[in-house]
């Protein structure tokens, strides 16, 4: 089944819930068909009935966990049977670890982390890759999920901040090796977007120094347009890396 509007495909992995979710829905409010990608199916169908409320292009969903080898590439084989190419990966599957002290961390919990935020990144970029080559025209955008965690870690959070690096090391490094098969690889690094997994934010959240403070969100309809916005250029002109965030938020500066 092909698309409508853009006539442009874009596969879009943890779209069940928060970031994900919003920049499904930007994406289908631009003409994008959808192919969303997830562990909970549930979540994935209710992101594409909300989708369906506003657009009219094709929306497929698709439960992979991103740390599998192989769920990673039938997800893949599964978008290029439905739709015959893809335009765009929006890479934002992503988890963390309990914020624990450093020697408690467990192995399991470093794991965890490691496989979804880093490996599953690297699996769907090669899946990406290989598709993009072939198809014709040739080419497509890979947009990474990072953290401006990776800059600025907050305390106990070493698994995602460590992953959050190499996912800039994969921006670098794909982008590199994308450029003479037309596949424009960018990063965009989102702080204090309003999802669940930020909720506790506006509460109080621990501080390097020890203390407890509330720290300001964006929507995260902000985000979603930056992501947007990279994926509207040409593949001639490309966002390699790219920063969103709530403008107060204590990122800069000390606090």
């Amino acid at each position: 089944m092909g698309a409508s509007g853009t006539g442009k495909i874009a596969l879009i992995t943890g779209a069940g819930s928060g970031i994900g979710r919003a920049v499904a829905l930007a994406l289908h409010g631009e003409g994008y068909s959808l192919f969303l990608v997830g562990r909970r199916l549930e979540k994935l169908d209710e992101t594409a009935a909300i989708a369906a409320q506003t657009g009219k292009a094709d929306i497929a969903c698709f439960a992979a966990d991103v740390s599998d080898p192989e769920q990673v590439v039938v997800a893949f084989e599964a978008c290029r049977s439905r739709f015959g190419r893809l335009d765009l990966l929006f890479n934002n599957a992503g988890t963390g670890a309990p914020p624990v002290p450093f020697e408690e961390l467990t192995y399991a919990q470093w794991r965890a982390v490691v496989d979804v935020n880093l490996t599953g990144t690297f699996l769907c970029i090669q899946q990406a890759f290989r598709l993009m080559k072939e198809q014709v025209p040739r080419g497509g955008r890979i947009i990474n999920n990072g953290s401006i965690s990776a800059e600025a870690p907050r305390p106990f959070s070493s698994p995602y901040t460590a992953t959050k690096h190499g996912v800039t090391g994969l921006t670098k490094s794909a982008s590199l090796d994308g450029r003479a098969y037309d596949i424009a690889v960018g990063q965009i690094d989102i702080g204090n977007a309003a999802t669940e997994m930020t909720e506790r934010m506006a509460k109080g959240i621990l501080q390097p120094d020890g203390s407890v403070r509330a720290e300001p969100v964006m929507d995260v309809k902000e985000a979603a347009r930056a992501v947007a916005y990279m994926a509207s250029l040409p593949l001639d002109a490309n966002v390699l890396f790219m920063t969103v965030m709530a403008t107060k938020m204590p990122f800069v500066g000390r606090g």
